[in-house]
């Protein structure tokens, strides 16, 4: 996995860099330049376009000139530079780049404030102004510049980070910097790409290497870490001659009621076919019919008014929640099975139930996996108005526990124990459908009957569960849960295959 640095982080990388590769830090500056480009290009391949640079005085600034002679060399003629003349301070690696500028053709105009940019006529607009380093939201001459520039309407690339947006911490809920098309970012994403929050300012991403040094990144402290395909690769275990469903384990699902059996039903599919040797779905007697037509390897147990689990240890996972409802009879079974200190997977209605019972809340065994979307993270720890602070609560709530919060959105938070958050990186908008949160409910589960630890059972299903939806989304707009449910088994053979 690979570790995600503040940008105080970042500039320490930098250093160490070109300390010990050794590189001159203006070398190391149109590595990023060409390595923008490159990308850049991709993209935008007509260079019939006109281009239009806004360069700060500091790096982010020097880079955007070193972009400029680059895009130049490339066929890009058209092209203008305004340098953002808002301080005195520049930094020595711009002052060295604004020479190189001056030796060549490019156009280029000089802004003393914001209302020097009266019209602009270009197809595409590069943000360089300001770079990682900002922790506070823009003022004065800046925040009218970037209002100037976002009225232009024009499509805009942001070199490393959209000027005005924190690469790491509480981002403000009134977001007055540059909104870009694309960041393109170099080395690593930023940590606050990862946050709903982040799409005021770039509505996509895309990572550049520019060889910074990679053993010194990864052994840096972290609280955050990026989950890879690799990851899951080193995890994943092939099933062995002579083994046999025992072996594979025995998950009971509690799951459905009367008017929400299909959650049920989506959680038990998944488990199945995610692996676990035996399914049990503990049901309502009214939903024995749908269970035997749709899914005849999965057993049954009935809840009528009240089950109590006799012997919960004879299952390797238990999860619990998906259609339950909140009903005292299920209160009283969540109750009994934390009372017995057996770690479970808990979602939906179990999570509600926990909710209004915070003693039950502190009694959860070691190893216990919750996965709350929002409302019901905040229905458990207190309501949040930013989703930096929601995570940095899932954090410290797992670790007070011992047990691992799957804090579920676009990219889902996995947060262990030790204090770690996993970042999963996989999954799209097409799997926004009812269903999905039992489909990796049961999934997480089929991992656990499996004997996975907690943690790589969280780590396994969220990554598979968002794998298993961007290939069918690279073919169906919309992805009903069923069908993600019944291609788990395929993705994790081709997981093992790679």
């Amino acid at each position: 996995m690979r570790t995600l640095l503040t940008s105080a982080q970042m500039r320490s990388a930098d250093q160490f860099t070109i300390a010990n590769k050794p590189i001159a830090s203006i070398d190391l500056m149109e590595k990023a330049a060409r390595a923008f480009v490159q990308c850049f290009l991709r993209d935008q391949f007509n260079t019939n376009k006109s281009v239009a640079i806004f360069c700060g005085k500091g790096n982010n600034g020097g880079d955007g000139l070193a972009i400029a002679h680059l895009l130049i060399a490339n066929g890009y003629e058209n092209l203008k530079v305004y340098l953002v003349n808002f301080g005195e301070k520049q930094s020595n690696d711009f002052a060295i780049n604004l020479q190189r500028m001056e030796e060549t053709r490019c156009k280029k105009t000089i802004i003393n404030q914001a209302s020097d940019l009266k019209s602009l006529k270009a197809d595409i607009i590069i943000d360089a102004i300001l770079g990682s380093g900002l922790n506070k939201p823009l003022s004065g001459e800046f925040e009218a510049l970037a209002e100037n520039i976002n009225k232009l309407n024009k499509k805009v690339y942001a070199v490393d980070v959209p000027t005005g947006f924190f690469a790491e911490g509480k981002l403000p809920q009134d977001y007055n910097g540059i909104k870009a098309y694309k960041t393109i970012c170099f080395q690593r994403p930023k940590i606050n790409f990862f946050f709903p929050e982040s799409a005021m300012a770039t509505e996509k991403y895309e990572v550049v290497d520019i060889e910074l040094d990679e053993v010194f990144i990864q052994k840096q402290e972290a609280d955050f870490y990026l989950l890879e395909s690799h990851d899951i690769e080193k995890i994943l275990q092939a099933r062995k001659l002579f083994s046999h469903k025992g072996t594979y384990g025995h998950a009971l699902i509690i799951a459905g009621n009367n008017q929400t059996m299909g959650a049920a039903l989506l959680a038990a599919m998944a488990c199945l076919h995610t692996g676990a040797g035996l399914t049990t779905a503990c049901i309502p007697q009214a939903g024995l019919t749908a269970l035997n037509a749709s899914l005849p390897e999965v057993m049954a147990l009935t809840r009528d008014e009240y089950t109590r689990i006799e012997n919960p240890k004879k299952y390797q996972a238990i999860a619990i929640g998906p259609g339950l409802g909140i009903e005292t009879d299920h209160e009283r079974l969540l109750e009994s099975l934390i009372m017995a200190k057996y770690p479970m997977v808990i979602d939906a209605d179990a999570l509600n139930i926990l909710s209004e019972r915070s003693d039950l809340l502190d009694k959860l065994a070691a190893d216990t996996i919750i996965t709350p979307h929002m409302k019901e993270f905040d229905r458990l720890f207190g309501e949040h108005d930013n989703w930096w602070d929601r995570v940095q609560t899932a954090k410290l709530q797992a670790k007070k526990h011992g047990i691992v919060i799957v804090l579920k959105n676009q990219y889902t938070f996995i947060c262990l124990p030790t204090g770690k958050v996993l970042i999963n990186p996989t999954g799209n908008p097409a799997m926004a459908q009812g269903g999905m949160g039992d489909v990796l409910t049961g999934i997480i589960a089929g991992f656990k009957a499996q004997q996975y630890s907690a943690a790589d059972a969280a780590i396994l299903a969220c990554y598979i569960h968002g794998k298993a939806g961007d290939h069918l989304a690279e073919e169906q707009f919309v992805i009903p849960a069923s069908h993600l449910a019944t291609g788990i088994s395929k993705e994790i053979k081709a997981l093992m295959s790679q």
